[in-house]
């Protein structure tokens, strides 16, 4: 079973003083020094990030993303042009670990106006112990789905948890206030709004979930951590380091045999990665498949136009798999 860390009490507000304190190098005239339109330009790494950027910045920010739609992120690779795209933002707004390409051309970009997401909130380790280890470290396999998880294997997927996503959403809204603080009380508002509806959301999540016959599902890639603690559920991913390898035996063996004992009826596979693995676990032990997006894009075969339709879409998915009591 996943156990809730406890986050402390003052983790909200350090989490907004770290988000203004982490524009290094920014002033009150970086909102003039933007684009032509004298908008403050914001680079995001992926979508998850260009969308709050985009809702917080409202219409006083131009927003580019280094990650295009259908491109997996974690396989991106940055070209010299997103690199000089980089160097004249006014703010980049990233998670570090989880594309090093993207900390790579960071680095040698030069740009000073750097918001890390993964400072705004607390990083927890997951799929390394009890239950989710599965002794991958055995058969070769990991978690990291190809990609460093940070300091000590921790979970970047902060984003699919809404309280941990309205914690960064709080964080860089205090940055855009320092950054431009000519439009700080309309960043003030956006990011209010964006966390009322994240918290919405999070009770949708709770109230979704709270009577459910199975607390078990099987995904391929685990990015679903924080999703599953925060709402008490049990993620058991397929396979770690490629999400398009076939399971080991073992593995499917395994698999089978958690099905079968938390009355487990879907395999879960992603929009951006291929069906094949869950395709080939659901043929052998008799079970369905479905959709559970962990949002590193929006393309047009995603279930919802942004982060909130495609999130209910998951809860949707989650509690058709899961039944009721």
């Amino acid at each position: 079973m996943n156990v809730r860390r406890l986050i402390p009490t003052t983790a909200l507000a350090a989490a907004v003083a770290l988000g203004a304190t982490a524009l290094t190098a920014c002033s009150g005239t970086a909102g003039a020094a933007g684009t032509a339109d004298g908008k403050l330009h914001v680079t995001a790494s992926f979508y998850p990030l260009q969308f709050l950027a985009e809702q917080i910045g409202g219409d006083h920010v131009k927003v580019d993303t280094l990650t295009k739609p259908g491109v997996e992120p974690h396989d991106l690779e940055i070209t010299p042009k997103q690199t000089g795209q980089l160097a004249e933002s006014d703010v980049v707004l990233y998670l570090k670990s989880l594309q090093p390409a993207v900390d790579k051309a960071i680095a040698q970009s030069g740009v000073k106006n750097i918001v890390d997401a993964a400072t705004l909130t607390k990083l927890e380790v997951h799929g390394t112990s009890g239950e989710e280890d599965h002794d991958h470290a055995a058969e070769g396999h990991d978690h990291d789905h190809g990609h460093s998880h940070g300091e000590a294997g921790e979970d970047p997927h902060v984003w699919l948890d809404p309280a941990k996503y309205a914690e960064i959403a709080k964080g860089f809204g205090a940055a855009l206030e320092k950054a431009d603080p000519g439009h700080a009380a309309d960043y003030k508002k956006n990011t209010d709004d964006l966390v009322a509806k994240l918290g919405a959301l999070d009770t949708e999540f709770k109230d979704g979930l709270k009577n459910t016959a199975s607390r078990t599902f099987i995904t391929t890639h685990s990015a679903f951590g924080y999703l599953a603690e925060r709402y008490g559920l049990d993620q058991e991913g397929i396979s770690g380091v490629d999400p398009e390898s076939e399971p080991s035996p073992a593995r499917m063996k395994e698999l089978q045999a958690v099905a079968k004992k938390d009355n487990v009826t879907t395999v879960f596979f992603e929009t951006l990665a291929s069906d094949k693995t869950a395709k080939t676990l659901a043929r052998d032990t008799g079970l369905q498949t479905d959709v559970l997006d962990p949002l590193e894009g929006i393309t047009d075969k995603s279930q919802g136009a942004d982060y909130f339709e495609v999130m209910r879409s998951n809860l949707k998915n989650l509690q058709k798999a899961l039944g009721t009591k």
